[in-house]
């Protein structure tokens, strides 16, 4: 990632509880445990709720949407046993974090988000940090990706 220490610091210690209550919830993965302790969560909320980004509760992140708690992308990234080396189909892109966490975890992501505003600042963020194999569609993700895939 492309973004100075210190951005990485303001949070270190909620970043550490949240972790640390992952684990105790049962997730064993050091790969997603890893990853999740690397991706700044808190730039993927609202300036208003980056306090509250490391709490296990799903926050707002606009055009009534959500970014789930931390538990339930920790338990979803787990549940697909990734090694690194699979073609990720992600469908709803939402505030791009659960896209950055797949992004540590897969060799490619395509990743399809309906809203368009989001979807636009997801893009911005993730190329921000320097995620380079992230494919982005603007599009109904009830109809998938067909013309990239297959997907792992």
């Amino acid at each position: 990632m492309n973004l100075p220490a210190h951005t990485f610091q303001k949070y270190a210690g909620h970043r550490q509880k949240m972790i640390e209550e992952i684990i105790n919830r049962g997730i064993k993965d050091l790969r997603v445990i890893e990853a999740m302790n690397r991706v700044p969560r808190h730039l993927f909320v609202r300036d208003s709720f980056q306090h509250k980004a490391y709490g296990d509760h799903p926050l707002p992140i606009g055009e009534s949407q959500t970014i789930s708690q931390p538990y339930v992308v920790a338990a979803m990234s787990a549940a697909l046993q990734l090694t690194g080396e699979e073609r990720v189909l992600e469908i709803g892109t939402g505030s791009g974090y659960q896209t950055a966490l797949l992004s540590e975890l897969a060799a490619q992501v395509f990743t399809i988000e309906r809203v368009k505003s989001l979807g636009q600042q997801a893009k911005q963020l993730l190329d921000k940090l320097g995620y380079t194999h992230i494919n982005y569609k603007i599009f109904d993700g009830t109809y998938g990706w067909q013309e990239l895939g297959p997907y792992d």
